[in-house]
């Protein structure tokens, strides 16, 4: 009685907090259950994967192919592929589902081409994004856009939340001559847009390729707004890839994504990638100590030794067998935590103790969107990243869906 007692001041003092669930419903959702007639008499193809699902669990592929009036004429997969099990930059296959042909986008090619686009009159999109500009599968969305205002084809896009929310942004625009399939449209490494949002953008600033202008129609969400993150929509969580297995990792992965570009472990082969690192040539308790006394807003670095081992999603992870020595993320204020500045600053850190060890690739220069990104001074970037936020900060207003 005692216990009820304290917990009941606390609540009336507001300084005990029992989270809502919000009654958020997905794009998906609200296309089966209000605008169904967008798909009425039509050949559809649905560009899908694992996350392509209701909020009861029921994949969209099987939900559309059982409709009446509805003509499931093609599927196509992003990177991952449609069940989402493929590794990272792994090479997916072509062929069918249920009996309807499958197109990779993540194999042969990843633009689709006119042909794959025949025998269809409209293309609904549904993925799970994760809010990062080097996430690929609003790259695929974008390409599929393109196509789309070649061939004449419609496009519906059923949005999603953004699981790391949609009011902080963070990072540099990705420059120009830097266009890749890991940063295709110009915006900030965590954009603070939905894939709705965002394609929204690209078609009303002219970034698609030959200024195209597809016929896009945007299915909102219900109930989501820009402040909440993925556990406080009451959506269950089903991961988007292999390797963003907990929101933790897609809150990090917009700074410990940068350690791909060179020779540190993210992680890949373990239980937390993203949310760990290392190297055999680094001493755990030397690095965390020290990344702890930069005092970055919102995490803690604790020592941490692992042997990245092959697994699904990561059939060969760098330093595979090899013990590793590192630090764990702990994301202590999420409010707080600036997820792009914390992977500059460990890079920073690693090349000022481990310099001889140490190895960059030009995949770096393409994740930041900064050319020779290992000689631009840290402050520099920041800077330039607070401006550049800034500016699109403002210019994404007129396409935002949410308040």
């Amino acid at each position: 009685m005692r216990l009820i007692s304290i917990v009941w001041m606390l609540l009336l003092a507001g300084l005990f907090h029992v989270p809502v669930s919000a009654q958020v419903r997905s794009g998906a959702d609200v296309l089966l259950a209000d605008s169904i007639h967008l798909l009425q008499g039509k050949r559809v193809g649905l560009l899908a994967n694992h996350t392509s699902r209701l909020s009861s669990g029921v994949l969209l592929f099987d939900t559309l192919r059982a409709l009446q009036g509805i003509t499931m004429a093609a599927v196509y997969s992003p990177e991952h592929g449609f069940s989402g099990t493929a590794a990272d930059g792994e090479a997916v296959a072509s062929g069918a589902v249920a009996g309807v042909p499958l197109f990779s986008l993540y194999g042969a090619t990843r633009r689709p081409n006119p042909e794959m686009f025949a025998g269809i009159d409209v293309l609904v999109m549904d993925l799970q994004d994760i809010g990062a500009r080097y996430y690929t599968y609003l790259s695929t969305m974008a390409m599929c856009l393109e196509t789309a205002a070649e061939t004449g084809v419609e496009i519906i896009v059923c949005d999603r939340p953004n699981p790391v929310g949609g009011v902080i942004m963070e990072g540099p625009i990705r420059t120009d001559s830097l266009r890749s399939f890991v940063g295709y449209l110009p915006l900030p490494v965590r954009h603070g847009l939905t894939v709705g949002e965002a394609l929204r953008m690209a078609v009303g600033e002219g970034w698609l390729r030959d200024h195209v202008r597809p016929r896009v129609t945007v299915v909102a969400c219900a109930g989501w707004r820009r402040t909440m993150y993925y556990d406080e929509t009451g959506l269950p969580w089903v991961q988007p890839s292999p390797n963003i297995v907990s929101l933790d990792a897609a809150i990090a992965y917009a700074g410990t994504c940068l350690l791909e570009g060179s020779n540190v472990s993210e992680g890949r082969g373990t239980d937390t990638p993203f949310l760990l690192f290392g190297a055999p040539f680094i001493d755990a308790d030397t690095l965390a100590a020290a990344l702890n006394v930069r005092a970055l807003p919102g995490v803690r670095f604790h020592p941490a030794q692992f042997v990245p081992s092959p697994r699904r999603g990561a059939p060969r992870p760098r330093f595979s067998g090899q013990q590793c020595k590192g630090a764990r993320l702990e994301i202590s204020d999420r409010a707080m935590f600036d997820s792009f500045r914390t992977g500059v600053e460990i890079l920073s850190e690693l090349r000022l103790r481990y310099g001889a060890f140490l190895s960059f690739t030009s995949y770096l220069d393409l994740l930041a969107g900064i050319a020779d990104m290992t000689n631009q001074p840290s402050d520099e970037i920041f800077r330039r990243s607070a401006e550049d936020v800034r500016r699109f900060s403002a210019r994404r207003i007129p396409y935002l869906l949410y308040p």
